[in-house]
């Protein structure tokens, strides 16, 4: 039993949340519990841990207490019932789509998203009878338009990975639920920390845990929050277990403890750094357009405020130039990194249409808003005066 409360703050929660060291010799970091498998007292005690009716561990591929705590904790911080840790943030997606979803039923998912997800859906379980809808979710009146009895999940992330528009999730919710289809909800962008979809009625949240949540970029890890303990249960007996077996590892859950003990700390330095980079960004000649949710100038500012804590750490933007001055721009920055990810301490630059979303067609990625000069930039923790620096002489370099 843990002495912490779901009343406590988030970073009383994030730090203890699920685990007293009185109840392990002390210990105040929770052990790692190393082993594939687990003993039982009795013959009947296994059968029951195999059929469900005892919550008792029997084999890490289906719970560890390591990985136990981690799902508390993010069940706790989400504000969901409970949640299922897996090795990858696409085990995370694949498994809860795989068991929400069945031939016949229709996904309704944003005109945008991660590369991979568009990838999983339209090259994947597109192809076993599931039929995947795009929909603009910016405007909700566009989910009601094409909603119907077969829609079963809706799906979205928010802010848009890497357009950085937003969809309302309360909006998208109340529709959904109206015909009984269930709202799922990335929310790698934010973390829990700036935002808390099953607050504002998603019914499952995923994370690739690999970016905010880990910090470090050493860890490789997805997760699904669920709004009730019976989908939960169904996730993880089928989707995880039998599906996709994208089990995470009990040394990646600790360094994700770990991770969660400074997610609100880092995540408000990410935000201050964003915040400046996008309005250097903003005020230089060399660049066209800037996306980036704390902006007064951006289209949906006001929904950014009402739904989300702070503003979040990427920036995305587009040069005067296009595509060449974009990849000019990448090639003459010094600190920050061209790589993809995102969430970790050091600033990573890429270029989406190359790179993260290039399982898009150029056709797709035209209808999905993501534009071959578009640059997107993860906004670490360093010195801000140093990013400055590097954002302006790789920006002048192009004058």
């Amino acid at each position: 039993m843990s002495f912490i409360s779901k009343k406590q703050g988030f970073a009383t929660r994030a730090i203890h949340h699920g685990y007293n060291p009185r109840e392990h010799q002390g210990a105040l970091i929770p052990p790692i519990f190393l082993s594939s498998t687990f003993t039982f007292e009795t013959a009947e005690l296994g059968g029951k841990c195999f059929s469900g009716e005892d919550p008792g561990y029997f084999y890490t591929r289906i719970g560890n207490p390591t990985l136990a705590l981690f799902e508390s904790r993010m069940a706790s911080l989400e504000g969901g019932d409970s949640a299922v840790a897996f090795g990858s943030g696409m085990g995370a997606i694949a498994s809860t789509l795989w068991t929400l979803l069945r031939p016949g039923d229709e996904i309704i998912v944003d005109r945008t998203m991660y590369g991979c997800t568009f990838a999983f859906l339209n090259h994947g379980i597109g192809h076993f009878g599931v039929q995947v809808s795009h929909v603009d979710l910016r405007n909700p009146q566009n989910l009601k338009d094409v909603i119907s009895k077969k829609t079963k999940v809706v799906y979205l992330e928010t802010p848009v990975n890497p357009t950085m528009s937003l969809v309302d999730i309360a909006a998208v919710a109340e529709i959904a639920h109206q015909h009984a289809a269930k709202v799922v909800v990335d929310n790698t962008y934010c973390s829990p920390y700036l935002q808390q979809p099953i607050a504002l009625g998603a019914d499952v949240v995923v994370h690739s845990a690999t970016k905010y949540i880990g910090g470090h970029g050493d860890v490789t890890a997805g997760v699904a929050v669920m709004a009730d303990a019976e989908t939960a249960l169904q996730i993880r007996m089928q989707g995880l277990k039998d599906l996709t077996g994208a089990v995470l590892s009990p040394q990646d859950a600790y360094l994700l403890l770990r991770g969660l003990k400074t997610l609100d700390l880092r995540l408000d330095r990410h935000c201050d750094n964003a915040q400046v980079i996008a309005e250097l960004l903003d005020s230089h000649p060399a660049v066209q357009t800037v996306y980036f949710p704390g902006l007064k100038s951006f289209p949906q500012y006001e929904l950014a405020k009402s739904q989300m804590r702070r503003f979040g750490g990427i920036v995305a933007f587009e040069l005067v130039g296009g595509v060449g001055a974009g990849k000019k721009f990448l090639d003459a920055l010094q600190m920050i990194s061209r790589a993809v990810s995102l969430g970790d301490a050091e600033s990573l630059a890429q270029h989406p249409a190359s790179m993260t979303h290039s399982t898009y067609t150029p056709q797709e990625r035209q209808a999905a808003g993501i534009s071959d000069g578009l640059v997107r930039i993860s906004v670490g923790l360093e010195t801000l005066q140093d990013l400055k620096d590097d954002v302006s002489q790789a920006l002048d370099s192009l004058l």
